[in-house]
């Protein structure tokens, strides 16, 4: 296929990283965190996928758009689709382009929709929301190649047309595959995973288990953490939970968790 083609002559000649930046910290990422982005890009390519949920709900609110949950999904109707639209591949996307923008970063904002083929997810529990099915990787790896950084709503567009809502963790981490990232990057606001009130530098998806039974992972970061584990893969062999208001990467290290499979993880001595 031509397709394959064209990704097979668009070769990145760096490391890719992706980080997925949460919705609750797009207004929150701090000059250093940029700082550390920029430091990144001068050995790697970077892309991000940016949330939205805490500005889509406040418009919902505002318009008085009742939200309907199914197992903590939201469902999206025709009017929550319209205001999940307008958030993520507008006012957010914007947001966080511009904040990138104004540090000397190259970004090109897209909407999910032009580079993400879909699929429902649940059409009939779930209304408007998708599951990846395709990434235009050779987009991707062109706006790459010629030094932008790409900065991608989490929507796609079914084979009809019809475009949907996609979760951003998914959404990220099929970018991450499709690109064949060396990593990704889930940016929160908090370092990492603290035990004891320690960073842990590494862990696994059972001493992760253990953690949440025992309680030292509770709450917000339950979700982080299993997105991150749901991410790995046989090619995307680690995740990272790493902080938005602070140095993510500093004299060629990086500063949070790194989340592996337990296969990969050597001498570890959590």
């Amino acid at each position: 296929m031509t397709t394959s083609k064209l990704t097979q002559a668009i070769e990145l000649d760096k490391p890719l990283f992706v980080l997925k930046l949460g919705g609750s910290m797009l207004k929150e990422v701090s000059d250093s965190f940029i700082q550390s982005v920029i430091e990144l890009r001068k050995n790697h390519y970077v892309l991000f996928v940016h949330g939205g949920g805490p500005e889509i709900n406040g418009m919902l609110e505002k318009l008085k758009i009742p939200s309907v949950f199914v197992n903590g999904q939201r469902k999206t109707t025709e009017p929550v689709l319209e205001i999940v639209e307008m958030v993520l591949g507008g006012k957010m996307n914007q947001l966080l382009s511009g904040k990138l923008k104004a540090h000397g970063i190259q970004t090109v904002g897209l909407s999910g929709h032009d580079i993400i083929t879909a699929s429902y997810l649940d059409h009939d529990s779930l209304g408007f929301v998708g599951k990846v099915e395709k990434v235009d990787d050779c987009l991707l790896r062109t706006l790459l190649k010629d030094g932008y950084v790409p900065v991608i709503a989490p929507l796609g567009k079914t084979k009809d047309g019809q475009t949907v809502n996609i979760n951003a963790d998914v959404c990220a981490a099929a970018v991450a595959e499709a690109l064949k990232a060396e990593r990704l990057l889930f940016v929160t606001d908090v370092p990492g995973i603290l035990k004891n009130g320690e960073l842990l530098e590494e862990a696994t998806p059972s001493l992760i288990d253990d953690l949440i039974q025992e309680g030292t992972i509770y709450g917000g970061m339950i979700p982080k953490v299993t997105s991150a584990i749901s991410a790995l893969s046989d090619q995307l062999k680690e995740a990272m939970i790493v902080n938005g208001k602070g140095t993510i990467f500093h004299s060629g290290q990086f500063v949070g968790t790194k989340i592996k499979q337990q296969a990969f993880v050597s001498g570890s001595n959590q």
